[in-house]
């Protein structure tokens, strides 16, 4: 990733999402930071999140290129899906998911 990019909130968020995100002392939203990509085809897309949201860890998702459309006609991004955590919660996310692989292995 870039140094000069800067993640913001392309939207505004709210719900359960909103609710979950941490904030810092001054009440604005902790800054999202990219945890992995993956592609949709093999589910491992809704894994990751699944099991994020099992231990508390909120996530956003972001569909590249056309991942949008994709998702909407078929169901699932041909581009696959970025995972983005909040930056507080970025090593217990990495411990979580990288944990994970070592089933793939076998």
């Amino acid at each position: 990733m870039e140094d000069n990019l800067k993640l913001e909130w392309g939207r505004k968020i709210t719900g359960k999402l909103l609710e979950a995100w941490p904030k810092d002392e001054n009440g604005e939203l902790i800054e999202p930071v990219f945890l992995t990509h993956c592609m949709s085809f093999d589910m491992r897309d809704e894994m990751i999140v699944n099991l994020l949201n099992a231990y508390d860890i909120p996530c956003v998702r972001q569909y590249p290129a056309d991942g949008d459309f994709g998702r909407l006609i078929i169901g699932m991004s041909g581009q696959g899906v970025d995972i983005y955590v909040p930056k507080t919660m970025y090593e217990d996310a990495v411990n979580l998911t990288e944990g994970s692989a070592e089933y793939e292995e076998l």
